[in-house]
């Protein structure tokens, strides 16, 4: 049996006017559907070990995200283990859903680095969907380099974002990770596209997030 990791931010409000926020709730369902139909082991870990929030409530008549709430998914995502206190090397995979939350309390958290850097080096599967891919960012390999270098990725669009919470967020992630060196690859707005480089997996928004999974588990049952 495969093991999955889901490592959720903390965040419950971004920028100037505290806007409410958590984790995007179909970007963390729909994946989760995907990993259980494949019989995964699914854990959750969180940054500080508190009770992660979740936003989009308002799509919960969406099957799988009605499934997750009311089902295993999201009880177990309350449960969330401490990042500190994980094992990360036990699992096959580590996936990091996105929201906004994210882009408050990952950018630069050093645990998450250091075990994005060694699951990446470990091969195993490693995604991100939305905001999710702001986990990437400061992520340093034992070479020195930037793990986004030269890397094709995509995540939440400045397009996207103008749209969305560009007066909230610290920076525009599109355009952090390109400066990191990234290949960025952008689709049309909200529509859904995910792409596989390696053992990276990213998708561009909510709509991508079943996509990565998909990704995901087919780079660990090749």
């Amino acid at each position: 049996m495969r093991n999955i990791l889901i490592i959720v931010s903390n965040a419950n409000a971004i920028g100037p006017n505290n806007r409410r926020t958590g984790i995007f709730l179909p970007e963390v369902a729909h994946p989760y559907a995907e990993f259980e139909a494949a019989n995964y082991q699914i854990d959750f870990a969180s940054l500080t070990g508190d009770t992660p929030y979740l936003d989009a409530l308002n799509l919960a008549d969406d099957p799988q995200n009605l499934s997750f709430l009311t089902g295993k998914g999201w009880a177990d995502m309350q449960k969330a283990k401490k990042l500190a206190d994980v094992d990360v090397s036990a699992y096959d995979g580590i996936f990091i859903p996105g929201g906004l939350a994210p882009m408050v309390d990952m950018p630069e958290n050093e645990l998450l680095k250091k075990v994005i850097k060694e699951a990446y080096e470990r091969q195993d599967a490693v995604g991100a969907v939305c905001h999710g891919p702001v986990s990437l960012l400061n992520v340093k390999l034992s070479d020195g380099t930037f793990l986004l270098e030269g890397k094709n990725i995509t995540s939440f669009t400045n397009e996207e974002e103008n749209n969305y919470a560009a007066a909230d967020v610290p920076f525009l992630l599109q355009s952090a990770l390109t400066n990191q060196g990234a290949k960025f690859h952008e689709a049309e707005p909200w529509s859904a596209h995910s792409i596989i480089d390696g053992n990276l997996i990213t998708g561009q928004n909510p709509a991508s997030a079943k996509g990565v999974a998909e990704k995901m588990i087919k780079f660990l049952e090749d």
